[in-house]
């Protein structure tokens, strides 16, 4: 069940799954499908394949978040 936030669309955080596709974690952070492949790709952002498709873990997300918090460089 989605909280509402007016017409922005904006969703809490447990709404999102604990593991989440590109386009979702693009999404959670509000930034474009291409960013978010490309810190993916390098590492940033740890995740995981399962086939061709890449995944990431909601938990993870947060520790990225903690880490751009303390002024590391991503």
């Amino acid at each position: 069940m989605s909280k509402d936030y007016g017409d922005k669309g904006f969703k809490s955080k447990t709404d999102y799954p604990d593991i989440m596709t590109i386009n979702q974690v693009a999404e959670y952070f509000q930034i474009s499908e291409m960013t978010t492949y490309k810190l993916v790709q390098d590492g940033s952002i740890p995740a995981f394949k399962i086939g061709r498709h890449w995944r990431v873990k909601r938990d993870d997300l947060d520790g990225f978040i903690e880490r751009l918090k303390r002024g590391e460089k991503i």
